[in-house]
């Protein structure tokens, strides 16, 4: 057991973003059925908590920058913190879209659709150009790239809210269509490439298990969100054929649920968020020493034998002198000791 190769590679940042969109879907989708009775601003409770928790990394972080400037020299501090201060940006548009949302929810469609859909349009436009910088300056861009090919479906969306196209919702989510076909054929291409590594006898058990867990995360991603898009647009074009939204959605909590444990080996984030400038789970070691020294320890179980080498009777050698028929010299072999195995790794 060791519990530093669990969070070697953990991810917190989209950890804490996929697991405020499941709770925020399961609101949302209990709030669509008329389950329950809250407020939009409410149901939008985990939003708010995923934004607030950005802009004060965000501040922190900046804050830290300007206090400090000798820690602007460590490494790639440069390119960190403006990748951070980009994110930022990012969310700041995400989250007037959310406002708007939530604003025209609440008040029953006072503004037109194609007007709150502006934010995530100008956000998609300009995700283009920082995708190309992050391929530059080899950083991730998940949520960008996203965006970016997304555009036309945003499009698409807010003309089909304001009711000035009357397309089927097949039709609407052509651009999605096209998307899950581009993941489908990923999909399949990585669980290929798994099966060809396992029997592999160049790769080592490390990678194997490795590429296995990535090609099986992603089928449970990629496959339930197709599902939940045909479910989705099914009950969009006949709502009298499925009761609840949530039995709709289950195919996509069970996608969010893979993007959450496909946190603990999604390696990259960004050391600058709060300021900490190192890995979360360092700092998170560093403050608690108690964690650290039992995350640094691996255990292996291994039989004793100290009782079987008590038992055993000790051998005497005897030695004969050259030029001696009758002296003898016996000889006592040294008595081992047998300790229990432990391997105290050192700390990072």
């Amino acid at each position: 057991m060791n519990l530093r190769h669990l969070f070697q590679d953990f991810n917190p940042s989209k950890f804490v973003v996929y697991s405020c969109l499941l709770l925020f879907s399961f609101l949302f989708a209990l709030r669509l059925d008329g389950l329950i009775e809250w407020s939009y601003w409410v149901v939008f409770l985990p939003i708010w908590l995923w934004k607030i928790l950005v802009l004060a990394g965000s501040c922190v972080g900046s804050y830290v920058w300007w206090k400090h400037p000798q820690y602007r020299i460590e490494g790639d501090s440069y390119v960190q913190y403006k990748a951070m201060i980009i994110s930022t940006g990012m969310h700041l548009l995400l989250l007037m879209f959310e406002l708007l949302v939530c604003d025209n929810l609440e008040t029953s469609s006072q503004h037109h659709w194609i007007l709150v859909f502006i934010p995530l349009i100008f956000m998609s436009i300009v995700s283009i150009g920082i995708c190309v910088w992050a391929v530059k300056h080899e950083r991730t861009f998940e949520m960008e790239l996203f965006c970016a090919v997304n555009i036309l479906q945003f499009i698409f969306l807010a003309l089909r809210f304001d009711g000035f196209i009357m397309w089927n919702w097949v039709i609407v989510f052509i651009p999605l269509w096209i998307l899950m076909c581009v993941a489908m054929i990923g999909v399949l291409y990585v669980i290929i490439l798994a099966i060809i590594l396992m029997k592999s006898p160049d790769i080592i058990p490390e990678q194997r298990r490795g590429n296995a867990c990535s090609a099986l995360g992603y089928t449970f991603l990629v496959i339930p969100m197709l599902i939940f898009l045909i479910l989705l647009a099914n009950k969009l074009e006949h709502p009298a054929n499925y009761s609840y939204y949530v039995a709709v959605s289950l195919p996509f909590y069970i996608a969010l649920l893979a993007l959450i444990g496909m946190t603990f080996g999604a390696k990259g984030g960004n050391h600058w968020w709060f300021g900490i400038r190192k890995d979360f789970c360092q700092c998170v070691l560093g403050v608690c020493p108690l964690l650290q020294e039992y995350g640094n320890i691996s255990y292996k179980i291994q039989k004793d034998d100290s009782e079987q080498n008590v038992t055993e009777p000790q051998e005497n050698t005897e030695v004969k002198k050259p030029g001696s028929s009758n002296s003898k010299k016996t000889i006592e072999e040294p008595q081992r000791l047998t300790v229990p195995f432990i391997s105290i790794e050192a700390p990072d």
